[in-house]
């Protein structure tokens, strides 16, 4: 390293800290001289000073560094325990910002100048974001707290440690496969749990539904059809929230496949769009409406159902035991057969199966069909429910634009060239 190089990676140690301490400063700027830990100048001067340990590490030996940090640490520990004699409410953030600020120099002379950079400009943020997050804390309810430990526990701990090989009848079941797609789908419901949290169902029967949409569909539309039942005179307001629960299933779908198959999501990509435009389209016509409602009620209570969770597992585990049977005693039509019926019910897992089989040897285009064949039915499906649970006066609003999407669906499949040779080769 020369003499040049030397000085620009000082240069960026020392702006590193002085960017956390531009931060440190204006939070404290109200606090009185002298109860700081660190000012503005004292951050980028820790961060210079990592970088000259760095340097002089390189030349003395790696303990060298070791016993600098020590020295910086004694000093902050020390007037950290000064100001909180003077003060019971001394925070220790400032201290760990400067002992990272150190660091942060280090790393920049040690070669790692880009990762000490992100590292510097997240931290930075971290630290401005203090009220959000303590807000963020405060409205947290403990089984909201449960269910993101819940979560943790089957992405983090228990993934990594399944097997990544197939087992049972026909090599179907993949341990490490099948529970990274209920993490993936626990994922999605999480998400659209809390962003229906924050975005509160004040803002609407629209923005309900859209959020809730993400977590389960068919219990938002049973849920918005008793209402409008119930109440008939907010189901103007209701049919936009109902609807836009329907239309993310598409969305969904494509985001699904993007993850695993990125062949199989530009194959489904023109449907996909096309029957989201079919619902969407007369959401739009019920937005205004759609945005007055308040309603408590339409709360999703758990962000993660655990138990609901290992049920989806196992259907999934049946539902691909099931698909990969059917394709070897009845060829394509077992895949149709399958995606026919299982989306009555759930279009997840069959989704999820099929992608991961075109992945592994079954055809893009049968596993396109079968997917676009469980999702017509299962948008039929919820398009029903809503006119016989809400009554005839969905039926127009909310079951034709459904089953108006549901028959573009089943006609796209129809007319394909895959699914008319499956059928008449079973047929013969």
């Amino acid at each position: 390293m020369d003499n040049h190089n030397e000085i620009l990676l000082l240069a960026v140690s020392l702006s590193l800290g002085l960017l956390i301490g531009v931060e440190r400063g204006w939070q404290e700027r109200e606090a009185e001289e002298g109860s700081r830990v660190a000012g503005v100048r004292t951050y980028g001067l820790i961060s210079l000073l990592g970088g000259l340990a760095a340097l002089i590490g390189k030349q003395l030996g790696w303990p060298a560094l070791g016993l600098m940090f020590l020295a910086v640490a004694v000093v902050l520990v020390t007037v950290y325990v000064v100001n909180l004699r003077r003060s019971e409410d001394s925070g220790i953030t400032s201290l760990v910002a400067g002992l990272l600020s150190f660091n942060l120099g280090a790393l920049v002379i040690l070669g790692y100048a880009m990762e000490a950079a992100a590292a510097a400009v997240i931290t930075t943020i971290i630290l401005g974001f203090k009220p959000v997050l303590h807000g963020w804390l405060r409205r947290l309810e403990p089984h909201e707290l449960r269910a993101a430990l819940k979560l943790l526990l089957i992405s983090v701990v228990l993934l990594p440690v399944l097997p990544d090989q197939g087992y049972g009848p026909w090599q179907a079941l993949n341990p490490y496969e099948l529970w990274w797609m209920v993490v993936l789908i626990a994922g999605i419901s999480f998400a659209g749990y809390f962003s229906m949290k924050i975005a509160g169902p004040g803002k609407g029967a629209i923005l309900t539904g859209l959020f809730a949409g993400l977590a389960s569909s068919t219990a938002l539309t049973l849920h918005f059809s008793r209402l409008a039942r119930a109440r008939p005179e907010i189901r103007s307001a209701l049919v936009p929230g109902i609807l836009i629960a329907c239309a993310t299933l598409f969305p969904r779908m494509l985001l699904i496949t993007a993850v695993i198959n990125t062949e199989l999501f530009y194959d489904l990509l023109i449907p996909g769009l096309l029957l989201f435009a079919i619902v969407l389209i007369p959401t739009l016509l019920w937005w205004r409406e759609g945005l007055m409602i308040k309603h408590e009620s339409a709360r999703i209570k758990n962000p993660l159902d655990l138990a609901a969770t290992l049920r989806f597992g196992m259907l999934l585990a049946v539902i691909m035991l099931l698909a990969e049977g059917l394709r070897l005693t009845l060829g394509e039509a077992g895949i149709y057969l399958l995606a026919t019926t299982s989306g009555i019910a759930d279009v997840d897992a069959v989704n999820l199966s099929l992608a991961r089989m075109s992945r592994d040897g079954l055809s893009v285009d049968i596993a396109r069909d079968g997917i676009l064949l469980a999702v017509s039915v299962n948008t039929a499906v919820k398009g029903l429910l809503a006119s016989s649970i809400g009554g005839r006066d969905l039926a127009l609003p909310v079951t034709m634009p459904l089953l108006v999407a549901a028959t573009a669906g089943l006609v796209f499949v129809l007319t394909e060239p895959t699914f008319l040779s499956a059928l008449t080769d079973r047929v013969s």
